[in-house]
């Protein structure tokens, strides 16, 4: 029987993951999956082409550190989400290229197509912008996603959470699609939005969408 992977193993190939589909490069952008009373983050500064699972950083929720490596400068946005969301066991933070073209627009991402409501709502919001690694930037993107899945940060990127890593980097590449989607979209003409009843009822049938275990189970 195949044994879990651990935390540090298991962010390490998500990060591998994220750089497979071209969603993460050099030291743009971070992951953190929750644990041990706050939890795992990525380091300040070493590319991510070099980053061992040794070098995953443990923060606790009142910002203090375990180690002797410097954590990502975006701690506080990882640190102030799992406060506020005890639903999120995974942060993942990337500067792929079309979502952050579109959050240079500063401006929501509508329901051109269904998947949106994959996010948590009729459209994509886009956090209002702050200077990277401050309170404000932090601040500024819980709002944003209040009863969300994923958010926009105005000139900057794009923030999925998930339960689990592997649900918050599937959605951040997932609305990396959404970005390709809008733009090949909106040159070729205007998209038809889809009205909030009809997203809403995406949303339900997201609700109950995937596998199930089996009665008993």
């Amino acid at each position: 029987m195949k044994r879990a992977a651990g935390p540090r193993r298991a962010l390490a190939e998500t990060i591998r993951w994220l750089m497979q589909r071209q969603l993460y490069s050099g030291t743009s952008g971070n992951v953190s999956c929750r644990g041990g009373g706050g939890f795992l983050i990525t380091p300040t500064g070493i590319a991510c082409d070099q980053l061992a699972p040794a070098d995953l950083v443990e923060v606790r929720l009142d910002g203090s550190v375990r180690g002797s490596l410097l954590p990502s400068s975006e701690w506080r946005l990882h640190r102030d989400i799992y406060a506020r969301r005890p639903d999120v066991g995974a942060v993942v933070h990337t500067h792929s290229p079309y979502a952050t073209a579109f959050s240079c627009l500063r401006r929501p991402l509508p329901a051109f197509h269904y998947m949106v409501a994959k996010t948590g709502g009729a459209q994509l919001r886009c956090a209002r912008y702050a200077t990277y690694g401050t309170e404000a930037l932090s601040r500024n993107a819980v709002a944003a996603l209040a009863d969300r899945r994923a958010c926009l940060l105005a000139n900057h990127g794009l923030v999925a959470v998930g339960a689990t890593l592997g649900e918050a980097r599937l959605l951040a590449e997932e609305v990396e699609l959404l970005a390709v989607q809008y733009v090949v979209a909106t040159s070729a003409g205007r998209p038809v939005i889809l009205p909030r009843r009809e997203m809403a009822r995406v949303a339900g049938k997201f609700a109950a969408y995937g596998q199930r275990p089996p009665p008993g189970r």
